[in-house]
């Protein structure tokens, strides 16, 4: 018997870009984003948390 199995090859991970969220809120604790004609509201709560609401 052989016990010398080959793992499969993993796929690269993918580079996302990244964003802080308080350089989205320029200090403050909401921003405004726009996807196509919607506008969402992003929040940083006090506990540190993200709410995205439409």
């Amino acid at each position: 018997m052989n016990f010398n199995v080959i793992p499969p090859k993993q796929k690269a991970q993918e580079i996302l870009p990244t964003y802080s969220a308080k350089e989205l809120t320029e200090g403050g604790d909401q921003a405004s984003i726009i996807l196509d004609d919607q506008h969402y509201k992003l929040r940083i709560t006090r506990s540190g948390k993200l709410i995205l609401t439409k």
